[in-house]
């Protein structure tokens, strides 16, 4: 038989070679590297023992940390963590039970499912932050090219970039490290099988004690499910989002004014001029809350005054918005369509259908012709089909040449100014319908536009000093008193400008209907402030108001506090019942 040799970690040691193995040769230097640690092992053990334990505890730390970790930045507290998870003694016990080979499986699949429950809590802090709500896993992972893009325009492109790559970094090391700590700590128990069974045993009966007597600590109870909840949380909400998909399909079927014939759609509003516009972000908080609401009222009071000087005069009540914090999209369509589309597939499913929207009755009646100025849209928008907008003008199609003020891509002043200049102005058969939207108070609300003489705009070059003379966002972005003070002031600029732009350019037939698309993210308006956002009509012609002065709402621009307070989705049918539609239902 023949014999090989190889080297081991003695270069002169041999060992035959069985029958029918071929020669394996051990590079010298990987002996060689491997001798000295196994020495330096071998003369340093109190350094190994206490890198052996900080690993374990780090490991231990980590799982119960992402076992504990609650889906809301306010619940971060230090208690929070100081809890018992139940998930950890049923991890054990599992871990005791189990042979070498499937224990290791298990632990290296629960770590890493633990680790991608761990980023859903992160994004549901993170959706909870800006946008009031749950991360939802089946609609929402859409929305973060949307994120990635207001960073960028927010903070430039290498902070995007960074975050970008940070964020894909954190994701891998989550999932890689949490199933190497599980993996770390189910073979320590293994390894210590009759202690780890007796610590486990003594914990579970601490967990049945303190969950039966409903012990807490500073009003957060010791035993905890916290992980086992996350789970079926996110898998109730999986479902419901599917059922929802189905019924919504049938609900948005079903349109009171479907099949109102053209001639009996808005027939009290014939020759007006009507404009249809949001402000962004501009939410109830701004009129109540005490840091924005003295600056924001004051404003709201003078230009009512100005206006009721020009000829003009207001009602003002509240909305309940479907969304809160962003998706402006989901508000503007609730308005607009008399649906309540508070997710993505919901605004999908109603953009591709025949359904009914307010600004499309207009055009559906035939009486008025239709344009949109949408400065914050830099894509192709499809949408402008369902809002019967016969033409509309995106960001790069109103000649603007002056600075972006960090999301927005213009001041509400200029797009008005266009508005003017490219379509309200022009001669025309018919009046014309308007729907407007304005960017100005977008977040991060830094830095923000102010005022400049109507005639000196020219091609928005003016703005390049208020721009740099602004605040960075990096400066407030952070911080909430900041943030909600800049807040204010951007809040004031837009309905400033909107109100100037009345007085200034409307005349007798001139009818606007203004409202918030929802309410700034917690980090300004609170973790409990309310859904609701002012919505105005302004108007010369007194028929006009007289046609609402059953719904009770306020005179002037400032809603009261308790002016009534309707659904979004309830508004286009009420606005169209108002000025004179017939109902003609159209069901499914």
């Amino acid at each position: 038989m023949p014999v090989f040799t190889r080297l081991r970690q003695q270069p002169d040691t041999t060992e035959t070679a069985t029958e029918g193995t071929s020669p394996e040769v051990e590079p010298a230097a990987r002996v060689t590297l491997r001798t000295r640690f196994a020495d330096w092992r071998a003369g340093h053990p109190a350094v190994v023992r206490g890198v052996r334990w900080t690993v374990t505890v780090l490991a231990a730390v980590l799982v119960l940390g992402a076992l504990l970790l609650p889906n809301k930045e306010s619940a971060l507290h230090l208690r929070t963590f100081a809890r018992i998870p139940v998930e950890a003694l049923l991890g054990a016990a599992v871990a005791l039970t189990l042979p070498r080979r499937p224990r290791l499986a298990v632990a290296a699949v629960s770590g890493a499912a633990l680790g991608a429950l761990t980023i859903l809590n992160l994004l549901d802090m993170g959706f909870w932050e800006y946008l009031g709500r749950h991360f939802n896993p089946v609609l929402d992972w859409e929305l973060l090219p949307d994120a990635q893009s207001y960073v960028k325009d927010s903070m430039g492109a290498t902070v995007a970039t960074a975050a970008t790559i940070g964020a894909v970094v954190l994701v891998v090391l989550l999932l890689a490290v949490m199933a190497l700590a599980m993996v770390r700590l189910s073979n320590l128990l293994a390894g210590n099988k009759q202690i780890a069974t007796r610590g486990t045993l003594a914990a579970a009966v601490v967990w049945v004690l303190c969950s039966a007597l409903s012990l807490q600590m500073a009003g957060v109870p010791l035993a905890s499910d916290r992980a086992a909840g996350a789970v079926v949380l996110q898998a109730k909400g999986v479902r419901q989002t599917l059922k929802d998909e189905a019924d919504f399909q049938k609900i948005a079927k079903v349109d009171k004014f479907g099949n109102t014939p053209p001639s009996q759609l808005v027939p009290d509003l014939r020759g007006k001029d009507m404009i249809f516009t949001f402000i962004e972000s501009y939410g109830r908080s701004a009129i109540e809350d005490p840091v924005e609401a003295p600056g924001v009222d004051a404003t709201l009071d003078a230009r009512t005054e100005a206006l009721a000087k020009a000829g003009f005069h207001a009602k003002s009540g509240w909305l309940t918005s479907a969304t809160y914090g962003g998706s402006s999209w989901l508000g503007h369509s609730t308005t607009m369509s008399g649906l309540w589309i508070d997710n993505q597939q919901r605004y999908r499913t109603v953009m591709a259908s025949d359904h009914l929207s307010l600004t499309g009755a207009f055009a559906k009646s035939g009486a008025w012709d239709t344009v949109g100025i949408m400065p914050g849209v830099q894509k192709a928008w499809p949408e402008s089909k369902f809002y019967g907008l016969s033409s509309y003008r995106n960001a790069f199609q109103m000649g603007y040449k002056g600075p972006k003020f960090s999301w927005s891509t213009m001041p509400d002043q200029y797009a008005l100014q266009q508005f003017q200049t490219l379509e309200h102005s022009k001669k025309r058969s018919k009046p014309l319908m308007s729907l407007v939207i304005l960017t100005s108070s977008h977040q991060p609300w830094a830095p923000i536009p102010k005022m400049v003489p109507w005639n000196d705009l020219g091609d928005g070059s003016i703005f390049k000093s208020i721009h740099d003379a602004g605040k960075k966002p990096a400066d407030i972005i952070t911080s909430s008193p900041k943030s909600q003070a800049e807040y204010g002031k951007s809040v004031q600029y837009s309905v400033t400008a909107l109100t100037e732009w009345l007085e200034r350019y409307g005349n007798d037939n001139t009818v606007l209907v203004f409202l918030g698309d929802h309410q700034p993210i917690a980090r300004v308006s609170g973790n409990h402030a309310s859904r609701d956002v002012p919505i105005s009509i302004v108007a010369k012609d007194p028929k006009v108001l007289d046609k609402i002065s059953d719904w009770g709402w306020t005179d002037g621009l400032r809603p009261a506090h308790n002016a009534p307070v309707w659904k979004m989705s309830a508004f286009r049918d009420k606005f169209l019942t108002a000025y004179g539609s017939t109902p003609h239902p159209k069901k499914d």
